[in-house]
């Protein structure tokens, strides 16, 4: 992806989902140094869908298979129609996960995070007993994991955010047990051999959800916006899919976390200028800390540049996709929240 590759804005859902599913021409090289089945386990997440498809965009050749329950209705037939194998399973299964075929390269996406408050024994299950299973059957493949910037503590936002050598010590269960799902897959990784990479994720922006939709949404509400948490990093997630794509031929053994995400930015000011293109005021609550949770990118920016997609261009299509009423998936990133509770 380069810049003058991205549209002025997205039309619709079917435009949104062609552009986040468009690989590089840096990924489609990367994927031929990787040759083999690739899996994604837990393709029915926010993520999955685009990233499977990028992946059979990137590759025709190669047989792409997507595994989840499949609960939303259409997207298995929508996912199948894009050339994407689908198996229906309960990857809490040993049974299940032994029923899978063996492939050389996994995509691990499953996990929980927006309701972990109240049933905090299922967050720990998805997030660190799941990873054992998948590590134990998935043995000798490369494991490109879903992790999160959650699992630092919170930062100087004056500062370059937290390196990947800085000890994972968050607040509250969710991303304390994100932690656990990185150790159990570090463990398996030194007992078994197993390569790979631990993917700290930061706020991936898609029309339909994200910090920006976020903001965007509160604005046309005329809710005051909580600025708190006043910093963050985000990327576009068609270029979040695209990197994290690109790992699986940047895997080590043992596997390695790698922080994933574009520059930090202001929330008081990201606001301010999704507010001047929707003609409205910003109203603001609180102040902001001299902490968040911020981090540092320069390691993935070495493997695979810049990110392409600048915050004036996201703050446009944003500010355009919700002025016009088009989709939204209804599930705020609560990126305010600063105790760890979701």
């Amino acid at each position: 992806m380069n810049t003058t590759d991205l549209p002025d804005r997205i039309a619709d859902v079917e435009a949104l989902e062609a552009l986040l599913s468009t690989p590089s021409p840096a990924l489609v090289d990367a994927l031929a140094r990787v040759p083999g089945d690739l899996m994604v386990l837990g393709v029915g997440g926010k993520m999955g869908p685009t990233l499977a498809r990028m992946a059979k965009r990137a590759d025709p050749g190669r047989r792409v298979i997507g595994v989840a329950r499949f609960s939303e209705p259409g997207l298995r037939q929508r996912l199948e129609a894009q050339g994407i194998e689908c198996i229906t399973a309960d990857l809490l299964s040993r049974e299940a996960l032994a029923g899978l075929p063996d492939a050389p390269n996994i995509v691990f996406m499953a996990g929980r995070k927006f309701g972990s408050a109240g049933s905090e024994w299922l967050t720990w299950a998805m997030n660190a007993y799941l990873p054992a299973l998948v590590a134990e059957r998935f043995a000798a493949a490369r494991i490109v994991a879903f992790s999160t910037a959650c699992v630092y503590p919170f930062v100087d936002v004056h500062g370059p955010g937290a390196p990947e050598e800085l000890a994972p010590t968050p607040p509250g269960e969710y991303a304390n047990s994100c932690v656990a799902r990185e150790r159990l897959l570090q463990h398996f990784s030194h007992a078994l051999g197993t390569s790979g990479r631990l993917i700290r994720l930061s706020y991936a922006i898609d029309m339909r959800y994200g910090v920006l939709h976020d903001l965007a949404q509160k604005l046309l509400a005329g809710e005051p916006i909580d600025v708190g948490m006043g910093h963050a990093n985000i990327i576009w997630q068609g270029e979040a899919n695209d990197w994290i794509l690109r790992a699986l031929a940047h895997c080590t053994a043992p596997t390695t976390p790698l922080n994933l995400s574009g520059p930090a930015i202001s929330i008081r000011a990201a606001a301010q200028g999704l507010a001047r293109r929707l003609g409205c005021t910003a109203r603001f609550t609180g102040q902001e800390a001299s902490t968040a949770w911020l981090v540092d990118c320069h390691r993935a920016f070495e493997l695979f540049g810049p990110p392409q997609a600048g915050l004036e261009r996201m703050l446009d299509w944003t500010a355009d996709w919700v002025q016009r009423g088009q989709a939204s998936l209804n599930k705020p990133t609560h990126f305010e929240a600063r105790d760890g509770h979701y």
